[in-house]
């Protein structure tokens, strides 16, 4: 059975760079080994794993590290070539076949990078502003879904140039947003559903 490709931007956990070589012995510009933890339970070489939103293939497993390979363009146009050891990464293994979907339809494709611009820490929310490159703002809309380093959240508002999305606190606690201050750099995945729309 072909396994499908497909996430839903609900964050399983959060794993730990453990290694980072760009002097591999093929033609992968990256090569990053990052401990899963528990959720490297399960994994086969091969399988589908979104870091931060971004699909990447299991090429090597020892215990719960995994190693996954990055070619340049990845490295371009993620923020995966900023990531450093110790770093922490958001966790989303693929979609199986009768799996609920909680979030919306993930691709693990990013389609850019933004700017964390302003951070408000409020009771019972956290809310994030972003710069949104401008080549994707056409598919930001409010009340929309988008992908933030893998992460499923509603669209709150956009003003220019930047779009928000307000965190509840157990977001906080189980993504790397508890590791994020302004003018860090985050993933986007627009929602595919707005891309077919708008073509």
């Amino acid at each position: 059975m072909i396994e499908s490709i497909m996430f839903t931007g609900i964050i399983e956990g959060i794993g730990k760079v453990e290694k980072i070589s760009k002097n591999t012995k093929n033609r992968s510009a990256i090569e990053m080994t990052i401990n899963l933890g528990k959720h490297a339970k399960g994994l086969k070489i091969g399988q589908s794993v979104a870091l931060n939103g971004v699909c990447l293939t299991a090429t090597k497993l020892s215990k719960s590290n995994c190693i996954f390979e990055m070619i340049e363009e990845t490295t371009k146009k993620t923020d995966l070539g900023n990531l450093k050891v110790g770093g922490i990464v958001n966790i989303e293994r693929s979609l199986k076949a009768g799996d609920r979907l909680e979030g919306h339809f993930v691709l693990g494709h990013v389609d850019g990078v933004g700017t964390i611009k302003k951070i408000l820490k409020k009771p019972k929310e956290v809310q994030v502003w972003f710069e949104v490159p401008k080549k994707l703002s056409k598919f930001v809309v409010k009340k929309g879904s988008i992908a933030v380093d893998g992460i499923s959240l509603t669209v709150v508002d956009i003003k220019n140039s930047l779009a928000s999305v307000s965190l509840i606190p157990h977001t906080i606690e189980v993504t790397n947003f508890h590791t994020k201050k302004v003018g860090d750099k985050v993933n986007i995945e627009t929602d595919i559903l707005g891309k077919y729309i708008l073509k």
